[in-house]
């Protein structure tokens, strides 16, 4: 089975407005609330590619119940650690007028030592690991450590691992020898304590990082698409043109599409082809409505997928 760890899980409020006036009633037109948190989103588009899943992490309060709610009504399997702080919510405004978006997002709730051991035990205690995706930022009073600690459990489970974080957690998380990666091009910049601009020089810090224990290193550039590069093969996929509606969650998406492409024993060049399609395709949504089935598999061909 696939599991998903967010440790900093989010109930997501997208509100559009036709203009944000300073100092005046702004009214609200529509809104929409969606389960989020990066992992949380991984879980919900593999559930829409028809690939059941459960949902590890934390959630707290009247907003941590509601995040659980919208995720089994969408059918996705959950077995959150209940903690004593509150979910954050994040809320993201569009402006039609304008189609200027902002987005506001809430550090998390707390997390405390006790609580913390709850999940250590949940994931020694799962015995069907077979992937296991961990995404997004840590909450207050949670070290980076966790992310080692994670991985290094479901490795010696015999699953393999995706990660995808930033910063000091992405550092300490290869260290355990993550199967695979997904920084974009800023965050493995970072890594590598280097500026990247070419195609080459992105392949050159992902081969040092996984000199380091990295594994295949998925690096998301935006327009440019999506750099593969494993010990044995690199692979470029540029994502077809479309009328980019949002981009919020893309990239979980593509994560997803991957982990997708995995599980079905597609080989790398394909699966590759998937996350982009799957990216693409949450472009296509307003708000975190994320992509759909359907606009995935049309866009797959569109993908075009060469060898570097």
């Amino acid at each position: 089975m696939i599991y998903t760890v967010t440790l900093n899980p989010a109930l997501d409020r997208t509100i559009w407005v036709k203009q944000i006036k300073p100092d005046d009633t702004n009214r609200i037109e529509n809104e929409e609330r969606y389960a989020g948190g990066k992992g949380v989103d991984v879980s919900r588009v593999l559930m829409k590619l028809g690939i059941n899943g459960k949902a590890l992490g934390f959630v707290g309060g009247f907003t941590g119940q509601e995040l659980e709610g919208r995720m089994l009504n969408e059918g996705i399997g959950c077995d959150f650690v209940r903690i004593s702080g509150e979910t954050r919510t994040n809320i993201i405004i569009n402006e039609t007028s304008t189609g200027h978006q902002l987005s506001f997002s809430e550090r998390g709730p707390e997390i405390q030592p006790y609580e913390l051991m709850q999940l250590i035990r949940k994931i020694e205690g799962i015995d069907n690991l077979e992937y296991m995706v961990i995404s997004g930022s840590l909450p207050p009073g949670v070290h980076p450590e966790i992310y080692r600690k994670i991985i290094e459990m479901a490795k010696g489970k015999g699953a393999r691992v995706i990660l995808d974080t930033d910063g000091e957690s992405l550092k300490v998380g290869i260290q355990a020898s993550p199967d695979v990666i997904k920084p974009n091009i800023h965050e493995l910049g970072r890594l590598a304590d280097s500026e990247l601009k070419e195609t080459s020089e992105v392949i050159e810090a992902a081969r040092e990082i996984q000199e380091q224990g990295g594994g295949i290193a998925l690096v998301s550039m935006g327009a440019r698409g999506i750099l593969l590069v494993s010990a044995t093969e690199q692979w470029l996929a540029t994502p077809p043109k479309v009328e980019v509606v949002n981009t919020i969650g893309a990239g979980d998406s593509a994560v997803a599409g991957f982990v997708y492409g995995l599980v079905e024993g597609k080989p790398l060049k394909e699966a590759l082809a998937l996350a982009v399609a799957a990216g693409t395709a949450t472009t296509l949504r307003p708000g975190t409505a994320l992509c759909e089935r359907d606009d995935v598999l049309r866009l797959v061909p569109q993908v075009e997928v060469s060898a570097i």
